[in-house]
């Protein structure tokens, strides 16, 4: 026996705590006794050295003194206070009003919502919750089939985990060891991708059934002026009109041309401009916008505001995520006071789930210090890294692999556990076969997307579960009894959504070019021109000539002569 796990120590650790996960042990707790409990057998065998474990305190305080994982209660807490300001509320009511009439209107008008939610609360719980307690019902009520409004409002939630300021990208940035910043640059259009692939499997749907996503009838469109028309178009006008001055602005009176600076303050300055225009038109009484296109503009810049505060920043290197996080915090209890809902009960909730939420990642995080330490001690690293620099197909024959093993493994883990269990482990590999880290985490973060959506283990079913009524019940507006949502048309309707993100990893992985262009941003460094810097600087005394006051650096040194006065 001791002679089989002194060659097979790496593996059978990894298989005990496998076991112990399955066993249905705290994660935490298994992490950080598995790895004490195979030290010591390391230390009987003679595989692990005991001063390793000198180390352990140094790395846990290391831990705690991270400031890039600083950013998850920032990011939390600002999720927790918009869930409970009231904005999904007013972005489903308004955005499900101006999508309406067509058909799949309100699907649409909850993806579209699910992603600003996303790009604002980077929480999926705040998000299905919000969701599923506003759009559900009234999805319901019109005849929407259960298993697609259960599936879109589930799958729309979890864009949280890839739009930024997502907390999964924050966690695998930091244990790839990168850039935070970059990585949500570059899981900025696959987020954006990923939410298109969703309104398109909307869009197919309502051609081939259209009985399953009915637009809402015109008794239900309440945002109508006086003579019960709701002009549209006087939005796109506005939109048209602020988009032209904000581009000529910066075309004219600034030297950015192009790239996502150009395209951040661009946007924020029409998001400005449209905010000004329906102020004037609202207290000079002017009538150019109708009753719908202003409230839209009303309920849009809010979040927008909050995500040129949170993510613009970032992207144009004026803040830290941390920092930018802080100031989503603070951008959030902001709007909460406008909104008249920010109360010290509020305050309270919501610091009391950002310190569990802390803590939860925090022990997990310090459980999986203490089982690397142990794992890298025993050599489990290479072995790791053996096995899968190994396989054929070199890095595709890897990423092919890999996924497929994440994609599993999301059956039983969520993606706090997957990315301080498994990245680590992965990370090295895929750095040897010459694999961009920030594409691997993107990759990897819309894979683990899919751990909130797997029957029957997915928390984005349970938190829906929890507010999808559970029993006939008497709807409110029409006063018609209505059927409950079962758990198994919650499963069923999330099925297609995991077969679509599972498309969109294939995606990423075939076109790269949707994460790489977080490098176009980078600054880029002429090697040859800093060697010629380099070579031009001239040192006194160095070619022979001497420094001043006659000392020569060339001159051999005398020792024992003292100096003369």
């Amino acid at each position: 026996m001791g002679d089989f796990l002194r060659v097979n120590m790496a593996p059978v650790m990894f298989a005990a705590l496998v076991v112990f996960l399955l066993l249905g042990y705290p994660v935490a707790f298994a992490l950080a006794a598995n790895g004490l409990l195979f030290a010591l057998i390391g230390i009987e065998l003679g595989l692990f050295q005991e001063n390793f474990l000198q180390a352990l305190p140094e790395r846990i305080y290391g831990t705690m003194n991270n400031d890039v994982l600083l950013a998850v209660p920032f990011f939390t807490f600002m999720g927790l206070i918009l869930e409970r300001s009231g904005m999904a509320e007013d972005l489903l009511d308004t955005i499900g009003q101006l999508f309406g009439p067509i058909r799949g209107g309100l699907a649409y008008a909850v993806i579209f919502v699910g992603a600003l939610l996303a790009a604002t609360t980077g929480v999926v719980a705040a998000s299905v919750i919000s969701m599923g307690l506003i759009s559900l019902p009234i999805m319901l009520r019109y005849g929407y089939d259960r298993r697609l409004a259960s599936g879109v409002i589930a799958a729309s939630g979890t864009l949280a985990q890839i739009i930024p300021p997502s907390l999964v990208l924050i966690v695998l940035a930091d244990q790839l060891g990168r850039s935070v910043g970059d990585m949500y640059e570059g899981a900025f259009i696959p987020g954006l991708v990923l939410s298109a692939m969703y309104a398109g499997y909307v869009f197919i749907i309502t051609l081939i059934a259209p009985g399953r996503a009915p637009g809402l009838p015109p008794e239900a469109q309440t945002l109508r002026d006086a003579d019960g028309k709701t002009r549209r178009l006087s939005l796109l006008v506005v939109a048209l009109i602020s988009l032209a001055l904000a581009y000529g602005y910066m075309k004219l009176f600034t030297k950015l041309t192009a790239g996502a600076d150009f395209v951040i303050l661009t946007m924020s300055l029409m998001v400005a401009i449209s905010f000004v225009i329906a102020l004037v038109n609202k207290f000079l009484k002017l009538n150019l916008l109708s009753r719908m296109a202003e409230q839209v503009v009303f309920v849009m810049v809010p979040p927008l505001a909050l995500i040129f505060l949170v993510l613009g920043t970032i992207f144009i290197g004026v803040a830290t995520p941390t920092e930018g996080g802080a100031m989503g915090a603070a951008g959030a209890i902001l709007l909460a006071y406008g909104k008249k809902r920010m109360t010290f009960e509020l305050l309270k909730q919501a610091t009391e789930s950002t310190a569990k939420l802390s803590a939860f990642v925090l022990f997990i995080l310090v459980g999986a210090r203490v089982f690397s330490l142990t794992f890298y001690g025993v050599n489990g690293h290479l072995w790791v890294e053996h096995l899968l620099v190994g396989l054929p197909g070199g890095a595709t024959g890897f990423l092919i692999v890999v996924n497929v093993m994440v994609f599993l493994l999301a059956f039983f883990l969520d993606f706090f556990e997957l990315a301080f269990i498994i990245v680590p482990l992965l990370g090295p590999a895929a750095e040897k076969l010459g694999i961009d880290l920030i594409w691997f985490g993107v990759i990897l973060g819309v894979n683990m997307q899919t751990s909130f959506m797997h029957p029957p283990f997915g928390f984005a079913l349970f938190f829906l579960r929890s507010v999808a009524p559970k029993n006939a019940y008497r709807d409110k507006v029409t006063g018609r009894m209505m059927e409950p949502v079962t758990t198994g048309q919650i499963y069923w309707g999330a099925v297609p959504f995991v077969v679509i993100q599972c498309i969109m990893v294939a995606l990423v992985v075939i076109f790269p070019s949707m994460v790489m262009h977080y490098k176009a941003s980078a600054i880029q460094l002429d090697q040859k021109a800093i060697d010629k810097q380099f070579d031009s600087i001239q040192i006194p005394g160095l070619g022979g000539t001497g420094l001043p006051g006659g000392f020569d650096l060339n001159a051999p040194p005398v020792i024992g002569t003292p100096p003369k006065p």
